[in-house]
């Protein structure tokens, strides 16, 4: 058995869907050329066998070695209307076994260019939100000190904020794409300066974010006055509302989005009630007419070239889509982010 599963990591292919580091075997130790983790094919591992990790691969406990990873971060406690996003990483991996290694519509080869594995999830604290955000900051510290790109299963937006320390204390203040049917920029709610409304007030007040690099998308839904987007568009952030994105592709969007970002870091942190509940309807605080499905595609691949150094998937709430819509959906946008990562092989 251990000579199996050996033989797999040495052809990257992991040992069933991450089960070779309980045996203490590991792919990370790799010269330039050696062979890279690769999500096993279905066509000689059945799909449902397995540990679950994402997308199958090996489950690391380290971040050394690695150029990206998958994470989760199973925190809702920040919730302000329905809870579940705790869930939301199990559950989006589950529904990952259906993704494949390259993606035909870039000719994005991301397993091909990238050590990839699944760390597996932040330990966090459910009854305590300031210390869930110093677990948080502290587990993301050392995967970027370790030089390996962040891809986030949440848990609600509450997560974004101690992700952004952890970023901006390597690369300095950030630009954000961020889409959402909410700002998430409001200062307190209840007495509380914390929760999944508030994070990018916070990246404020602390210098966390490049303000002209801040673009925000699909924000929609009623308000407390009729103009809301004042305090973001004071910062000097990019606010395009929903109905700006109504049947029409956001491919000329998503140009001028890349000509301000530059060449500088960029993170995004893509909300899934974002998209329609039509389309995503396990989340807590959906919102009517939002983006589709497509749309988000052409978002997330509009990066692709970007210096991104980090994303996040957040607020996928599985209690309330039974049928794991919502968390595929949620599966195959993290994958495509994975693919709009620098460095991935584009043919």
């Amino acid at each position: 058995m251990l000579r199996r599963i050996a033989s797999r990591c040495a052809r990257g292919l992991g040992a069933g869907g991450g089960a070779h580091p309980a045996v203490g075997l590991s792919c990370s130790s790799r010269s330039s050329d050696a062979p890279r983790n690769q999500p096993p094919s279905s066509e000689f591992v059945a799909r449902p066998v397995g540990v679950c990790s994402m997308m199958r691969l090996p489950v690391q406990a380290s971040p050394e070695g690695l150029d990206a990873a998958f994470v989760g971060v199973p925190l809702d406690i920040g919730t302000s209307n329905r809870p579940g996003a705790r869930f939301g990483p199990r559950r989006i991996r589950e529904e990952s076994v259906m993704l494949r290694t390259a993606n035909p519509s870039t000719g994005a080869l991301p397993f091909q260019s990238l050590m990839v594995a699944d760390l597996g999830d932040v330990n966090v604290n459910l009854y305590n939100l300031t210390d869930s955000c110093r677990l948080i900051r502290e587990a993301y510290q050392k995967i970027v000190a370790a030089g390996c790109i962040p891809l986030t299963l949440g848990g609600d937006h509450t997560i974004t904020y101690p992700i952004l320390q952890a970023m901006a204390k390597k690369h300095g203040p950030v630009g954000l794409l961020h889409v959402d049917a909410h700002m998430d920029t409001a200062d307190k709610a209840l007495g509380e300066k914390l929760y999944h409304g508030t994070p990018f007030r916070r990246c404020v007040d602390e210098g966390l974010l490049d303000c002209k690099r801040v673009v925000q998308i699909g924000i929609r839904g009623s308000a407390m006055t009729l103009d809301p987007y004042r305090y973001s568009r004071r910062q000097g952030f990019r606010v395009v509302p929903a109905e700006d994105c109504w049947m029409k592709s956001l491919v000329p969007l998503m140009g001028e989005v890349r000509q301000q970002m530059g060449g500088k870091p960029i993170y995004i942190s893509f909300d899934i009630d974002g998209l329609d509940p039509a389309y995503a309807p396990g989340t807590g605080t959906p919102e009517t007419a939002g983006l589709t499905p497509s749309q988000a595609l052409e978002i997330i691949r509009g990066c692709q070239g970007l210096n991104v150094v980090g994303c996040d998937l957040v607020e996928v709430s599985p209690p309330y889509d039974p049928f794991g819509n919502t968390a595929l959906l949620a599966a195959n946008l993290l994958f495509e982010m994975l693919c709009a990562l620098p460095k991935v092989t584009v043919v």
